[in-house]
């Protein structure tokens, strides 16, 4: 799954000795200090986004390697054109007490990055000095996103991220780090929302995306028919057995749970009228005095 998170610029200036040997790690030839540019960035961090996501901390150690190496562009516009900036160092910062929103240590993934001084690139270093050029999106891919109430792989259960289950608010779990495929300059700050960047796949992702949609709204019907047959049902327990159940199955215990639910809720008649016949002494009994 490719994804877009927010990400943050401060700007540096100069670099120092270590930096500048970090640099000419990934440069074709020796670089002077006064080349170059140095900035840092907040690439991802693991709290909650405003979609209800957020990466785990072992995603966030695994993706720490992958970015070093990794270009900027323009708006996710994947052309050498648009490459002004490379990531030559991360490291995973946190532990300063800060928690995120769900109360947990907060970790952020933190990059430096480096670009040529040139006339071509001046425009851009004054508008991070300046703090006009602040955030950046950046692009990767992991390898699921699991429901943070259940466990399981999201779209696969009944939890909708979002809403809460028993006082605790479901998130899709970022998990797995797959590839990293750039950061990239926006004009408005990317949307911390899970996307598909590769125009390739996208008609069988959102396929996928409405198949997966529409188990989950089966699953939700199961449950909620189940609990009015049956009220003493565990809901948590009905959650679960949906979750493991296909199309098929869904359909019939929703049926099955509906005819049994049709005859609980029916209304029953006070008084019938026709039918058998009921001797004259025992259908007037009840209004003898």
């Amino acid at each position: 799954m490719e994804i877009c998170k927010d990400a943050v610029v401060k700007a540096i200036g100069t670099p120092d000795e270590d930096e500048l040997a970090l640099i000419n790690g990934l440069s074709r030839r020796e670089l002077g200090a006064d080349e170059v540019y140095t900035f840092a960035l907040r690439l991802c961090d693991n709290d909650v986004d405003r979609d209800f996501e957020r990466f785990d901390d072992e995603t966030l150690d695994e993706l720490a390697p992958m970015f070093v190496g990794v270009s900027g562009v323009f708006d996710h516009q994947w052309s050498a054109r648009g490459q002004t900036a490379r990531i030559y160092r991360t490291q995973v910062v946190g532990g300063d007490g800060t928690l995120t929103g769900d109360g947990r240590p907060y970790r952020f993934l933190k990059g430096w990055a480096y670009m040529m001084r040139t006339d071509e690139n001046a425009a851009l270093i004054a508008e991070i000095d300046g703090g006009i050029k602040r955030e950046v999106s950046v692009g990767c891919a992991v390898e699921r996103v699991v429901c943070s109430v259940c466990g399981q792989e999201l779209g696969e259960c009944i939890h909708e991220k979002g809403e809460e289950y028993d006082g605790q608010i479901c998130c899709g779990v970022l998990t797995g780090a797959r590839d990293v495929y750039e950061w990239s300059f926006v004009a408005v700050p990317a949307q911390r929302k899970a996307g598909v960047i590769k125009s390739a796949g996208r008609r069988m992702e959102d396929e996928a995306r409405l198949g997966r949609k529409y188990l989950k709204s089966l699953r939700r019907e199961m449950v909620r028919t189940a609990k009015i047959a049956e009220p003493e049902a565990d809901r948590r327990l009905l959650e679960q057995v949906a979750a493991k159940l296909d199309e098929g199955e869904l359909l019939g215990l929703i049926k099955l749970y509906q005819g049994k639910a049709d005859r609980l809720l029916k209304p029953r008649v006070q008084l019938s009228y026709g039918g058998e016949d009921v001797p004259r002494e025992i259908a007037d009994g009840a209004f003898l005095i």
